[in-house]
């Protein structure tokens, strides 16, 4: 299957919406989430069009949508996947985060194209130069883990508790500009 990659729209909201909230429901990416599902579904709608255009504007973090493409011009089915990436510009960095793909699209080269997009993104950036991208891994998401050292992640030796179960460790990864 071919996928488009691009960044979000400020008015598709709620696609973003829905795949957000798909996200934090989905069992096997418990781990990958510090938001609640709960805790989304109170979120105002206000709160999802805020997302939607600072992703768009791809200031302060830069969302990146994959649409597997309509049944014909103008039809709008549910987005496939997405990345955020967030600008960390006092540390030349950027953070990627909020990275999912539902489950019927894992395993057909997905999560790659979204994060060529990112790290194209976070390399080009006019305002400075990034240095490295990183992120950060559950100590139980270990599909991820191999995931992400494919694509030359690397463990940097910081670590955190993970927010929602402070007993259980996150791990940060980073690619240095090639």
């Amino acid at each position: 299957m071919s996928y488009v990659v691009r960044g979000i729209k400020g008015d598709e909201w709620p696609r973003l919406k829905e795949l957000r909230m798909a996200a934090l429901a989905d069992p096997v990416a418990r781990v990958a989430f510090v938001e609640t599902y709960e805790r989304a579904a109170q979120g105002p709608d206000s709160l999802w069009q805020k997302r939607a255009e600072q992703g768009e504007a791809g200031e302060e973090l830069k969302t990146f949508v994959a649409e597997t493409g309509g049944d014909g011009p103008g039809a709008e089915q549910p987005f496939a996947g997405m990345a955020v990436v967030l600008v960390e510009r006092d540390r030349a960095q950027t953070h990627l985060t909020g990275v999912y793909t539902r489950p019927e699209c894992r395993g057909t080269g997905l999560a790659g194209e979204l994060f060529r997009a990112a790290l194209e993104w976070s390399w080009e950036l006019p305002e400075f130069r990034v240095e490295r991208v990183r992120l950060w891994v559950h100590e139980e998401n270990e599909r991820a883990r191999a995931f992400y050292a494919k694509l030359g992640f690397a463990e940097t030796g910081e670590t955190m508790p993970y927010p929602n179960r402070p007993e259980e460790t996150e791990y940060e990864l980073a690619l240095f500009r090639p």
